[in-house]
């Protein structure tokens, strides 16, 4: 119990969205700590200054005033209501004496006709006159009680920008709970499909309706999901294909051998020769299946030498001719005067040159077309197997280079052959280098075109 705790205590901490939120929430607070900090210092620094440029300022006209008032009435009679309204007004303690130091006028009204000592309002200022002036003028340092001095303003602000910043913070915590879900949720989705996908469930999809990053992830989750569906289904589709092309034989075989063991027919020359016939076609298809697993897993058997192309191709048509002729087909070959030396496994690139022969003799009639030809593209030589037969369907096209896959169900093995010829012919061309493709137009024919590189190519490269 407790250690499915710690693990689930475990997966929440190094979760995405908990890391996300993690990070905002560190990104937040020193945003909002280094703003507060700054703002703070420099709210306080400028309150500090622009209350003592107001207290000078409001000091400087209090002494003008005085000096004012003492011109006009000729001494400090009939002075105290004027100072009581001043220290109302600036929220100091204003105190004028003479020049014999005793109190004239004080704002608070309790030193009035007493000698005045400089500590009672902790602080002066110097008076407005100097010498033999008829009086000094001291006003209190700190304000009277109401009034707000520049440091409490100053705090006052700090804690107003401080309240701010820890709502500004509480606002920013909401978004960012909110943000990293919304971030973590189609993340989290992919995981749980390519989980399930992991599992064997290959209907697995994603669906976001996010464009950016997270909606090409979807997508090539997706389109990852669809090629491995893809691939399981042609696999079961092999196994099957294997089992039937190798019970069909089998099954022959079995059948002369108990015919001939129950004396149903005689081990006769025929007899032989079937099943002959039979071993050969198992063999083939053995044979073949081990030529795809080599070239699957990289380990084909390649012996590329400078070759003349045009001779394997017209010595592979040679080869043909004799099938061709039997059906009605003309073979033609559309070769330039010269082409270049090719580095290719010759009688590799002729078993391909079969193999697209042998496909295009079985599916054009009699009285049909197959031509052959070659030109040089780029350093490579593109060779290309034409015929005028009974053409593939385009939804057909892209699954025809695949393990027993036939275009008409209804083909045998004896008149469709097993299916594999055009997968080891894209095989052993790629292993090459080169690549091959199909155009086709049902009624009209098919064109199978394949390159090689040339020997220039590779020589470069």
């Amino acid at each position: 119990m407790e250690l499915g705790t710690s693990s689930r205590r475990c997966k929440v901490v190094h979760s995405l969205r908990f890391r996300l939120f993690i990070a905002f929430t560190i990104v937040i607070l020193v945003a909002v700590g280094a703003i507060y900090f700054f703002v703070s210092r420099t709210t306080g620094g400028e309150i500090h200054q622009y209350g003592e440029r107001s207290e000078q300022l409001r000091f400087s006209r209090v002494g003008f005033e005085l000096y004012r008032y003492y011109r006009e009435h000729g001494g400090w009679e009939g002075i105290q209501p004027y100072v009581e309204q001043w220290g109302s007004l600036y929220g100091h303690r204003i105190i004028l004496t003479d020049a014999s130091g005793v109190v004239v006028a004080d704002s608070e009204g309790k030193l009035l006709g007493q000698l005045y000592r400089p500590d009672i309002l902790g602080g002066r200022l110097p008076a407005l006159w100097g010498g033999s002036t008829p009086g000094t003028l001291y006003i209190s340092p700190e304000p009277s009680a109401g009034f707000p001095s520049p440091v409490s303003l100053s705090q006052a602000v700090s804690r107003f920008l401080l309240w701010g910043a820890l709502l500004a913070i509480a606002i920013a915590f909401l978004f960012t709970f909110f943000l990293s879900r919304r971030i973590s949720a189609p993340i989290k989705a992919l995981a749980s499909a390519a989980r399930r996908l992991g599992q064997g469930d290959l209907s697995q999809r994603v669906e976001l309706k996010d464009k950016g990053e997270m909606g090409e992830l979807a997508q090539a989750f997706n389109s990852m999901a669809s090629d491995l569906e893809r691939a399981e289904q042609l696999q079961r589709n092999m196994v099957a294909d294997v089992a039937h092309e190798l019970r069909t034989p089998l099954s022959n075989i079995r059948g002369y051998l108990e015919a001939v063991r129950d004396g149903v027919i005689k081990p006769d020359a025929d007899t032989i020769r079937s099943l002959d016939e039979e071993a050969a076609l198992l063999s083939r298809l053995v044979d073949d299946l081990q030529e795809l697993a080599l070239a699957d897993a990289g380990e084909l058997k390649l012996n590329p030498q400078p070759e003349d192309i045009g001779k394997v191709i017209n010595k592979t048509m040679a080869a043909m001719q004799a099938q061709a002729t039997a059906k009605g087909i003309s073979l033609l070959t559309d070769l330039p005067g010269r082409l270049p030396l090719c580095d290719i496994d010759s009688h590799r690139i002729s078993q391909v040159l079969h193999s697209l022969l042998d496909n295009a003799v079985a599916h054009t009639p009699g009285g049909g077309t197959i031509t052959v030809a070659a030109r040089e593209q780029n350093k490579w030589v593109e060779i290309s197997v034409s015929d005028t037969g009974e053409g593939i369907p385009a939804e057909e096209l892209p699954n025809i280079f695949e393990r027993f896959y036939r275009v008409d169900k209804s083909r045998t093995r004896t008149t469709g052959g097993h299916g594999l010829g055009l997968t080891i012919a894209k095989r052993l061309v790629e292993a090459h280098g080169g690549k091959i493709e199909a155009q086709s137009e049902v009624g009209k024919g098919s064109r199978f075109t394949f390159t090689i590189p040339t020997s220039s190519n590779l020589a470069n490269s």
